[in-house]
């Protein structure tokens, strides 16, 4: 067995915590340090025993990890990503990867040239039961997919943007934090989109992002897509109340994404999937429904234990910064086309 990797962690927020227990739970990584500017946060990281640096350029100086995580604030991810590429430090950053995609082609291009591993923090694809509902698209059993609907509705706290005031900040909206990864599942289950039509409103709370979104998607197979995110509507309606990933969401039984194909029709998460047995496709017949089982695993602990691989050098990542990127693209022409009202297109090399 590989000896563990040493694994830094920039952030000790929310999500750094997220990742440090994660760490915990398997025996390909251990935390080789944390790194925490703010004082409350990086006394409780020292309480638990971590070594902790106050900046990023004082843990570059030490080189003490074989890898590192960045969890920093979406504005932070390319500059920390560039400097950690310049020491040969593989990297995986949080989503988006950057706040515009230029900006993550600038990270992207580095460290292709330098020859260090990116990859990008989009989890759900490390959960198995994207897994499975992307095997079960690819086997043929929703036929050709035609449309998809997808929803990301939930009520953030006032503290949730309190304790973190750049929440508030314009481009750190749900768009882009939250609805960042229904796009990458949808690109990832669906295929390429193609063109992005979208309309948004300002917060309510008066912050300087918008709280509600819709957009029209097109994407490269034919199929037409509807995804609306809010961070500001009570429903049960989002991956993170219906997945059961993360216990601090209280589940509810209900769906969020829906991928309506040919021959059948694939419900997320609960992976339901609708079509006629005797494959007499006609309304007038009864529809058949069946429960798909899947292996249930902490997709964030499958997440650490590819990074340690690519580490290592024994696998690819499975989300590539490039692959980050695209995901980014489609999030950014969403933003550009509720600000603009135009359609706007994502043209091959863009893609």
């Amino acid at each position: 067995m590989a000896k563990p990797v040493r694994l830094a962690v920039a952030g000790y927020g929310l999500v750094g915590r997220r990742h440090v227990e994660a760490i915990s739970k398997t025996d390909a990584a251990n935390v080789a340090c944390v790194i925490e500017p703010d004082e409350s946060a990086r006394q409780e990281a020292e309480a638990t025993g971590f070594q902790v640096f106050d900046s990023l350029e004082s843990f570059v100086r030490e080189a003490l990890a074989d890898g590192i995580i960045l969890a920093t604030p979406s504005p932070m991810h390319v500059d920390q990503g560039l400097a950690c590429v310049a020491r040969g430090l593989p990297v995986l950053v949080e989503k988006p990867i950057a706040t515009r995609a230029a900006d993550a082609d600038k990270l992207v291009n580095a460290a292709e040239a330098a020859g260090v591993p990116l990859l990008v923090g989009h989890h759900r694809r490390h959960n198995r039961l994207i897994g499975r509902a992307k095997a079960l698209i690819d086997e043929g059993q929703v036929g050709t997919i035609r449309a998809v609907q997808a929803t990301c509705w939930f009520y953030k706290p006032d503290a949730y943007f309190d304790a973190a005031p750049w929440r508030k900040d314009a481009g750190a909206g749900p768009v882009s934090v939250n609805l960042v990864h229904d796009v990458d599942v949808l690109r990832y289950l669906c295929g390429e989109v193609t063109s992005v039509r979208a309309v948004a409103r300002p917060s309510a709370r008066g912050h300087a992002n918008e709280d509600v979104a819709s957009a029209l998607l097109e994407f490269e197979s034919g199929a037409v897509g509807t995804i609306n995110v809010s961070d500001a509507i009570v429903a049960p309606y989002s991956w993170e109340m219906t997945s059961r990933e993360y216990p601090v969401y209280p589940p509810v039984d209900a769906t969020c994404c829906v991928i309506g194909g040919s021959h059948g029709t694939l419900s997320i998460p609960d992976l339901k999937l609708w079509c006629y047995a005797d494959g007499n496709r006609d309304w007038w017949v009864p529809l058949s429904v069946s429960k798909i089982d899947y292996a249930s695993s902490d997709p964030l602990v499958n997440q650490i234990e590819n990074f340690a691989q690519v580490i290592n050098g024994k696998e690819t990542p499975i989300v590539s910064g490039a692959e980050g990127t695209r995901t980014l693209r489609v999030v950014e022409s969403i933003q550009d086309a509720a600000r603009t009202g135009d359609c706007v297109m994502l043209t091959l090399r863009q893609r």
